[in-house]
């Protein structure tokens, strides 16, 4: 070969070269139209299962175009890094940036629903990430990359949700609102597969809880816990298994691609979860909001000391609503109460309600005050 024709090749490569960096810069401008899309309907950032169907396609494409699927998948997966860190960069330079929101599970989950509905729309837009853990999602918050987290705190049917509690022990973090949502559980499974060929059933345990009546009534369906509602959807889709189920959202099936084999399959027609927003500051509450307040607090060692507190939240006219006690892991048999009051702490009866429990305890927090949902 001449080196004339050397050249000519060069150049030829040089044309393609400049045609994929063209295209790459139309595929991050086509992202960020993605990323403002996402913020407005306050959907996960990052879609980790739709990345890997899109790889999946990319090997095949790969396969029939005489390419090495490996490589292809090796490069595309540097693209998808690079398109994600230019919607973050995009995001971060908006004038009006979005809220950063975080919570437990993965898109479908019904902290991720009461998420959408609770941000979705809003001026800016909403980020939301789920997390593998409700420790996961807090430590976001605790570390400045989030701005809040949303995250159940009790059900109807199941009662609290103690890890939620836990995190709030230390009163770094503030309640700052609160979310309740009707649950309908239905029951997943591939498409086209019947109730009785089902024999194992996953899902997070508080949504197993609420369905002990139908699981009662289906004595061939064992109960096993997942990390997450819409996550064991995603597993059932994964897995190719028509033995296995999982309770979630409709929505989660939706997502996954499975069939609803039955819905409504909670306990309790009137089943609902209260989601509790917390963040590092307090947020002042709107003029004429009915105001909650929530309180940490540990006993003095004294006879009668949660009865006389009780006795003087009374006193001051104010309605107690919710009473929790946790283990204090530091001093074993000892507890922690969490309590929620009708009211708001900045009023002078509840700075005088306070100043008369203070004395009757060794530790008292002002967790929140915030516009009730009920």
């Amino acid at each position: 070969m001449s080196a004339l024709d050397l050249s000519a090749l060069r150049d030829r490569i040089d044309a393609v070269d400049r045609q994929i960096i063209a295209l790459l810069a139309e595929r991050l401008r086509i992202v960020e139209e993605v990323a403002t899309a996402k913020l407005e309907a306050a959907s996960p950032f990052r879609d980790r299962e739709r990345e890997e169907r899109l790889l999946l396609r990319l090997r095949e494409h790969a396969t029939g175009a005489g390419l090495d699927p490996h490589q292809v998948e090796r490069l595309y997966r540097v693209v998808m890094d690079m398109s994600v860190a230019h919607q973050e960069a995009a995001v971060r330079n908006r004038a009006d940036a979005p809220l950063r929101v975080t919570y437990q599970g993965v898109e479908g989950s019904y902290s991720h629903l009461a998420a959408q509905r609770r941000y979705g729309g809003r001026p800016g837009g909403a980020l939301l990430t789920g997390f593998d853990s409700f420790r996961g999602a807090a430590n976001e918050v605790l570390h400045g990359a989030a701005d809040l987290a949303l995250l159940p705190i009790e059900n109807t049917t199941a009662g609290s949700i103690n890890e939620t509690y836990d995190l709030l022990a230390d009163g770094r973090l503030h309640i700052t609102g609160e979310v309740v949502s009707a649950i309908e559980h239905c029951l997943l499974a591939l498409p086209g597969v019947r109730l009785d060929e089902l024999r194992v059933v996953i899902s997070h345990p508080q949504a197993l809880a609420q369905c002990q009546a139908f699981f009662a009534r289906n004595a061939h369906l064992v109960a096993r816990p997942e990390l997450d509602t819409a996550g064991a959807a995603r597993r059932v889709a994964s897995s190719g298994d028509r033995t296995l189920g999982a309770i979630a959202s409709a929505a989660a099936a939706k997502t996954y691609g499975l069939a609803i084999v039955e819905q409504g399959v909670q306990s309790s027609s009137g089943n609902a979860t209260r989601f509790v927003e917390i963040a590092l500051r307090p947020h002042p509450l709107a003029e004429g909001a009915v105001a909650k307040t929530s309180l940490l607090l540990a006993l003095a060692d004294r006879p009668g000391a949660l009865g006389e507190i009780l006795q003087r939240f009374a006193v001051h006219g104010l309605s107690l609503c919710k009473i929790e006690s946790r283990p204090i892991p530091a001093a074993p048999f000892t507890y922690r109460f969490y309590v929620d009051v009708m009211g708001h702490a900045a009023t002078e009866a509840f700075q005088a309600a306070l100043d008369e429990v203070r004395p009757l305890t060794t530790e008292l927090h002002v967790l929140g005050t915030y516009e009730a949902a009920l």
